[in-house]
């Protein structure tokens, strides 16, 4: 994923399904470097990690 998608699903106000190594996550936000975000995984768990964008998924 590149960095105007992940801007267009934070605007976005649909569920967009994203996927990180094949499991859905929330995008919480860009972070200001411009080459990762922070999410978390879809469900109870409110666990937040830093990714990649380039390893973010649409489906």
């Amino acid at each position: 994923m590149d960095v105007k998608r992940v801007k267009q699903i934070l605007s976005s106000s649909a569920d967009i399904d994203v996927k990180y190594n094949g499991t859905s996550v929330w995008i919480d936000k860009l972070n200001e470097d411009g080459k990762t975000a922070t999410v978390h995984l879809r469900g109870p768990l409110e666990q937040r990690s830093e990714v990649e964008i380039t390893e973010l998924v649409e489906e």
